[in-house]
């Protein structure tokens, strides 16, 4: 069951006003195998192989995979065990960059003709460019754009909610690239065949609601619907499933996708890196991710490489690790991962990088749950939390998996509201990891 119940933490929106300003080159780039949803990708390149910017080092090995491209050009020095920002160590290929930033396709060339694009010609060319979603689950895009023949997707859902704390990259992007994420939308609107598109963007941002709300007076397709729907300022505003269920008014099954109830949700960004793919030619190496905090002075939203590890990133925006830093956290402050080793490099799925003060360790130690019910109340997925983390305290996983923890989309929500200072996110990951549907 979707609850409609949701929190309202400080936004934190310190960079929303702040335009997107472009990292330099990284002297080094190290990209996991392991940065999407599915199989890891396969290795093409061998260690002294001379590589260029965009060219393809990894092939997807599956369906649900995702091929990996070079985000430097220059030579490949190793293909090994290194850092990674959610699962520690994962095998990546370690590439030095020789700071030409040869490209391997026409990126100044013309723009690519749509008119004579099929529907799968457009998901190979998604594929190809190895785009995963891009708000943080990375399931590879080229999925959602090839739902089965006999699930009839008539909505297709952008998602601009963007309700994480401090999180501003999406929000810039539909300023200064509406036109773009509008072509991109047209492009997956061919690829799916709907008639049906709703862009849900939160109220907090009613700049990015004109902008694209502006160039969709210049858009053209018959028999299309397309419309931006101001959404209320909450969280977790922007799952998938909720999405749903505020726009369409639709309730996804329990361990269902949209695609059962008729709908494919894409992200913002995602949007702008299929634009970028089919009419450019442009493999995904780049992304835009918000750098924020504690320290406003050092704040940014930053089109980054892809691999560029998180220290180098923090140093050009000016931290320079000197400050009362309590914690570094890729992604959000609610759904995001603490960072043990800053070595660790952007992935795909990188929405941004927190640097918080020690005004946000908490003070309070863990206590025993007291039955209170926020947690349940504020579970946007419906199920129960607390039994949840009690049964994982004491070992019965048995009885965790009762409470459907498989539905649990980690939000953050139970655990932000938890007057115990329970960890509640937490046990419940470590229940889905024990349990099978």
């Amino acid at each position: 069951m979707v609850n409609i119940n949701f929190i309202h933490p400080p936004d934190f929106k310190i960079t929303r006003d702040r335009n997107t300003e472009t990292a330099p080159l990284p002297k080094k780039v190290i990209l996991p195998l392991s940065q999407h949803a599915g199989s890891p990708s396969e290795p093409i390149v061998k260690p002294g192989d001379m590589v260029k910017t965009g060219s393809l080092i990894a092939q997807a090995k599956g369906f649900i995979s995702s091929a990996l491209h070079s985000s430097v050009s220059g030579r490949v020095i190793a293909i090994e065990d290194a850092p990674h920002p959610i699962m520690a160590a994962s095998k990546a290929i370690i590439i030095e960059s020789d700071g030409q930033d040869m490209k391997a396709f026409s990126g100044a060339g013309p723009v690519r003709d749509m008119s004579g694009f099929s529907g799968d010609e457009i998901i190979r060319s998604v594929r190809d460019a190895g785009i995963v979603g891009l708000g943080g689950a990375a399931f590879p895009s080229h999925v959602k754009l090839s739902p089965p023949k006999d699930k009839k997707i008539d909505t297709l859902i952008i998602n601009g909610a963007e309700c994480e704390p401090f999180l501003s990259c999406d929000h810039r992007l539909m300023l200064e690239r509406p036109k773009e994420i509008l072509f991109g939308i047209q492009i997956i609107v061919k690829a799916l065949g709907v008639k049906e598109v709703i862009i849900g963007i939160e109220e907090n941002k009613l700049d990015a609601i004109e902008s694209l709300g502006t160039a969709l007076f210049r858009v053209k397709g018959e028999g299309l619907s397309m419309k931006v729907k101001k959404l209320k300022t909450r969280y977790p505003q922007g799952g998938e499933k909720q999405l749903i269920k505020t726009l369409l008014g639709r309730e996804v099954p329990s361990g269902g996708l949209p695609l059962d109830v008729g709908a494919v949700v894409h992200n913002v960004q995602t949007v702008f890196s299929v634009y970028e793919a089919v009419r450019l030619g442009k493999p995904l190496y780049e992304r835009v991710i918000t750098v924020s905090g504690s320290f406003s002075n050092q704040s940014k939203n930053v089109l980054v490489r892809i691999g560029t590890p998180i220290k180098d990133v923090l140093e050009w925006c000016g931290f320079k690790m000197k400050f009362d830093v309590h914690k570094v956290v890729m992604g959000g402050p609610m759904t995001g991962v603490a960072q043990a080793d800053l070595e660790a490099p952007i992935i795909k799925g990188t929405s941004g990088i927190l640097v918080l003060g020690s005004k946000f360790e908490l003070e309070d130690k863990e206590t025993s749950c007291v039955r209170c019910s926020r947690c349940v109340e504020a579970c946007p997925a419906g199920i129960m939390p607390c039994m949840i983390g009690l049964a994982i305290k004491n070992d019965r996983f048995d009885i965790a998996g009762s409470y459907d923890p498989l539905d649990c989309i980690e939000c953050g929500s139970c655990s932000y509201v938890c007057p115990s200072k329970i960890p509640l996110v937490q046990l419940i990951k470590l229940a889905k990891l024990k349990t099978k549907r």
